[in-house]
């Protein structure tokens, strides 16, 4: 992984830095703010640029300061955070604002170990935080500077290995400059996001590729090197839109910890092997809720797919027959908490993008008989 001896990395950092001077993105989070900086890599994780703009640019206009975030309940702020996804950072963001307002002032600190030990802080983070707000001689390693890297040096190694993912991260540390290491650092992240892309890399654009061993050797569109990932697998899911006489829904909130923790849901669960998805709707709503349901007509299929797993969840009009013995009314025995809610509640509180178009689905059903 290391370089060959010869002048294979002698420019790497100038080259690069005189390509950014010219060719920098315009982006709202070009800032020395650290706050800043900290918000917009974390919407950033494993979310596109374009995606994250407008959310950005919300959250700064409720939360300008992280005083403000800090302070903020916290349904707030994941309501803020709504279609963004992958909500435990959303979840993070709150707990290391209040953090940070708490025992340091409100002032991020300035070195990657101190910067790690926050909540939602890794490495690479880190090294961000430190390196563009407070030009610390930090690396950063996301999946556009290791496929950078991978070609730079024809690495035919599997990226994903343990082993492989700290040289590159030696190899990261061992190009840095000693200055700009912030421009350094969003130079390399931004050549991988616009120039050498996955597919089709621009590499007559390239400020590097006079000395990248990949594209010397034509080898770029192989690099790098990703094993196939065993299939994803894919689950049937139940929900209930639970209705009492007067008109009600009965909506539930997730645990904290967990998968859409914090977020409000229509419950339900897993279908089970040789259940009917009345029967595992029932059973899940017994188990999470203490509650009895007569299960109507199809609401809407939804297919939708999560980091590590796909579901096909279906969600049926259900009529609220009470609780469980001896309860009287809903319990929170596998959810936070549970509502009562009107329709025209529903867009005070949370949900997730699979919920999110239950809820579409009943407006519009409203709207056709309306």
């Amino acid at each position: 992984m290391s370089s060959d001896g010869s002048n294979h990395d002698t420019y790497f950092s100038a080259f690069l830095l005189k390509w950014f001077d010219e060719n920098a993105r315009r982006l709202p989070w070009h800032s020395r703010d650290p706050y800043h900086i900290w918000l917009a890599e974390v919407m950033l994780q494993q979310t596109q640029v374009e995606t994250v703009i407008p959310y950005y640019e919300r959250f700064l206009k409720a939360y300008p300061t992280l005083a403000d975030c800090a302070n903020a309940p916290l349904a707030d702020v994941l309501k803020l955070w709504e279609g963004l996804g992958y909500y435990r950072r959303a979840r993070h963001l709150h707990e290391t604002a209040q953090t940070v307002l708490r025992e340091h002032g409100g002032v991020f600190p300035t070195s990657v170990a101190a910067l790690l030990r926050l909540k939602g802080i890794g490495r690479y983070t880190a090294g961000a935080i430190a390196s563009i707000a407070y030009d610390v001689r930090a690396a950063v390693l996301d999946g556009n500077v290791m496929r950078v890297l991978a070609r730079y040096d024809d690495l035919d190694a599997d990226i994903r290995q343990a082993h492989v993912q700290r040289q590159l991260w030696a190899r990261a540390e061992a190009l840095l400059p000693s200055e700009r290491v912030g421009a350094h650092n969003q130079a390399l992240m931004q050549l991988g996001q616009l120039v050498c892309t996955p597919r089709t890399p621009n590499c007559a654009a390239c400020p590097l590729r006079t000395q990248c061993k990949a594209h010397a050797r034509g080898t770029q569109a192989v690099r790098p090197v990703k094993a196939k990932r065993a299939p994803t697998p894919h689950y049937d899911v139940v929900a209930g839109v639970i209705r009492r006489q007067d008109g009600r829904l009965l909506i539930a909130q997730r645990r904290n910890e967990g998968l859409l923790g914090g977020l409000w849901e229509f419950a339900g669960g897993k279908v089970e092997a040789g259940e009917t998805h009345a029967q595992a709707l029932q059973r899940e709503l017994a188990e999470e809720l203490g509650v009895r349901v007569a299960v109507g007509a199809l609401c809407v299929r939804v297919k939708h797919a999560f980091t590590h797993f796909k579901i096909t969840l279906h969600a049926y009009h259900c009529t609220y027959l009470g609780a469980l013995p001896p309860y009287d009314a809903p319990q929170a025995l596998q959810v936070q908490a549970w509502q009562w809610v009107d329709e025209e509640e529903l867009a005070r509180y949370s949900f997730g993008k699979a919920d999110r178009a239950i809820i579409s689905a009943l407006l519009e059903e409203k709207s056709r008989f309306c």
